[in-house]
């Protein structure tokens, strides 16, 4: 269904592979977007656009880490190239390595640090100059609820990083405001998603494993959020949506 506030916008989404990203990619296209959607793979996140334009979206699908500035600025100007203008960017991508801190998972550490904190200034560090170019733009980034309250014993460090995309997502609403850029922070709870897949502690997988399956909710949750953001009229600005399942206690 089409919207004429997203009809034709053109939305750079990182981590869009699957799981979250890939749903918002999806459903911002069932609304007449343009999507441009970013992972390290190649062939998932070509399958994903693949999959878009066959349901009459369309989508541009290439390989990029958002750990590589210059990828990401190749993934910005590609956008330009291939539609013009980026009027927004969703800062989608995240790693979640719950595990106590007593376990000492520095290599864990560095990379949830890179990627969900440098990651997003990555994102904004390639689009922003194109959004100023042409006079607005809406950078919406992908919290959680665990930046806004600690998740202790296991998941210190990821908090930490997600208070810091708080802090981030409030900076730049405040630097970018009179520029007529937008800044959107959406923090979500348990998502029915891949997110869980990368923690290595057995113990902290499990505990995490069976609160999800218990209560998990669809990625078209957050996906909606997003639309809700970006939608509003050019002199609305969602500054945050928090979203749980109903379950969800923490």
């Amino acid at each position: 269904m089409k919207n004429e506030n997203i009809e034709n916008k053109v939305v750079v989404i990182t981590g869009a592979s699957g799981g979250i990203g890939a749903e918002i990619a999806a459903t911002l296209a069932e609304k007449s977007a343009k999507v441009v959607l970013a992972a390290r793979r190649k062939d998932r996140i070509e399958e994903v656009a693949a999959r878009i334009s066959a349901a009459g979206g369309t989508a541009l699908g290439l390989a990029a880490d958002v750990l590589d500035r210059a990828a990401m600025r190749a993934l910005v100007e590609a956008a330009v190239d291939a539609f013009g203008r980026v009027d927004v960017i969703v800062n989608n991508a995240g790693v979640m390595p719950i595990a106590p801190v007593g376990l000492l998972k520095t290599d864990e550490w560095d990379r949830t640090i890179d990627v969900n904190i440098k990651g997003v200034l990555y994102g904004v560090a390639a689009a922003l100059p194109q959004m100023q170019k042409q006079g607005g733009g809406h950078i919406v980034n992908i919290a959680s609820v665990l930046g806004i309250k600690v998740f202790a014993p296991g998941g210190t460090i990821y908090s930490a990083t997600k208070f810091a995309v708080r802090a981030l997502t409030e900076g730049l609403r405040i630097e970018l405001h009179s520029e007529n850029i937008r800044c959107t922070m959406i923090s979500p709870g348990a998502i029915a998603s891949d997110l869980q897949q990368g923690i290595s502690d057995p113990a902290s997988a499990k505990y995490i494993k069976e609160l999800y399956d218990r209560i998990a909710i669809s990625p078209g949750a957050v996906a909606r959020a997003v639309v809700y953001a970006i939608e509003q009229p050019a002199d609305v600005e969602i500054d945050e949506v928090v979203l749980r399942p109903t379950a969800q206690d923490f």
